[in-house]
């Protein structure tokens, strides 16, 4: 039986003022901007002038590519009088405010890329980067309002023998991009393409040891081949383990982006990536190298979320564990920092505490704790996160599964 964690309240001290780093300063100025808002598509939210530029959109294509004319997307008949080719037109019109004439120009490029680019079959075919598969660029888990999310971390390429291997010459390069297209039609076939609905992806993008200078021009292609083909398909783009010099960065790919699409910005320094992530996405479908729960192939009931305060110690007991019984628990604090024991306590009073897992101080980069403790005899683990050294208060999550003993 799972018993809630019970906290021991100390009242938190006031921090020292601190010096203001270049990525704070540039995190705050981001949180000022304007939040992004989605879309909901439903035409009846649009204003009565954009209901008029879908209408002209839609007559722009008909005097194109009239009804027998190849225009689909995503599997979607744009002139279909439906509200899913309402939601693929609206994504360029929104992605040009509007301006129906630009957003008809924008539309009919993607059209021919789609076309000359076979977009619409990458998605089946075996392109050979499975090496690169669940490391570079891969869709994972849903974050907290239902949206895909697609990762993305280049530091791999900081190796010259990876980065000559992948990018050594425009053959290699294209066959890349191809790859990075791929992953994302595939996230976008996770999509609902309907008002209300989820029709947006989220990308957290890792800028940990990723090499700037080298991939300049790739960085570049995958800016413009998304801005240009894929409007209003990402809700949210996170930047975590943001270094010092992501002003230099910044420069590189900031002319190439809309404002409303650095709108989208959520900006993490380094070592904060699972405290950023989890205003998000739940602690179970982070992946473990970023501080959440969820490991490759393993398939897990949903984690049981709490805060820690700052200067309080927390205690999670789990009761009811039998004799024999496994338990197998999984345990995380976004930014750790803290100290962490595990004990198991007999029922029978003259039974000693028994320390599965001594204290020791975790640090802001360890990944989350799983362990397991078979019982001798009937009684209860507890759990313990000691943040009394700390003034900053800290999400956390768990979960556990008990297995009984199969002995007589």
């Amino acid at each position: 039986m799972e018993n809630p964690h019970s906290p021991i309240s100390i009242p938190e001290a006031s921090p020292k003022p601190y010096k203001k780093s270049f990525v704070t300063t540039l995190m705050e100025a981001a949180s000022l901007r304007s939040p992004f808002k989605e879309d909901t598509y439903f035409t009846s939210h649009l204003k009565a002038s954009e209901k008029k530029a879908l209408q002209e959109l839609k007559d722009k294509l008909m005097a194109s590519y009239g009804r027998e004319g190849e225009c689909t997307m995503w599997g979607i008949p744009l002139l279909a009088e439906d509200e899913k080719a309402d939601v693929v037109l609206l994504k360029f019109l929104r992605a040009r405010d509007f301006r129906v004439l630009d957003s008809f120009r924008m539309l009919e490029k993607c059209l021919a890329w789609r076309k000359e680019f076979k977009a619409d079959s990458v998605g089946e075919e075996d392109l050979g980067f499975k090496e690169l598969e669940g490391v570079v660029a891969y869709m994972h888990g849903y974050d907290r309002e239902g949206h895909p999310v697609c990762y993305n971390a280049y530091g791999v390429f900081k190796d010259k023998d990876m980065y000559e291997r992948i990018f050594g010459d425009e053959e290699k390069l294209n066959k890349f991009l191809r790859w990075r297209i791929q992953v994302l039609e595939r996230g976008i076939s996770l999509l609902h393409f309907k008002p209300g609905g989820i029709n947006s992806i989220i990308q957290v993008t890792d800028l940990k040891d990723m090499p700037k200078r080298e991939l300049r021009v790739a960085s570049n292609q995958i800016l413009s081949l998304f801005q240009d083909n894929y409007p209003e398909m990402v809700a949210r783009k996170i930047f975590i383990n943001v270094p010092w010099y992501f002003s230099v960065l910044y420069s590189m790919f900031g002319p190439f982006l809309t404002q409303r699409t650095k709108s989208k910005f959520v900006i993490s320094r380094e070592g904060h990536a699972a405290e950023t992530l989890y205003k998000f996405i739940r602690p179970e479908d982070v992946p473990v190298q970023y501080g959440g729960l969820s490991r490759p192939n393993d398939l897990q009931k949903p984690a049981s979320e709490f805060t820690v305060k700052g200067g309080e110690k927390v205690n999670i007991q789990v009761e009811g564990i039998e004799a024999g019984a496994t338990i197998t628990w999984d345990l995380v604090v976004g930014g750790w920092d803290l100290e962490y024991s595990a004990e198991f306590v007999p029922n029978k009073e003259d039974s000693y505490t028994i320390a599965v897992e001594k204290p020791r101080k975790l640090s802001p980069t360890e990944e989350a704790v799983r362990n397991s403790y078979t019982s001798k005899e009937s009684g209860k683990l507890v759990l313990s996160v000691d943040n009394t050294s700390s003034r900053r208060k800290k999400v956390a999550a768990y979960r556990y599964t008990v297995r009984k003993s199969t002995l007589e």
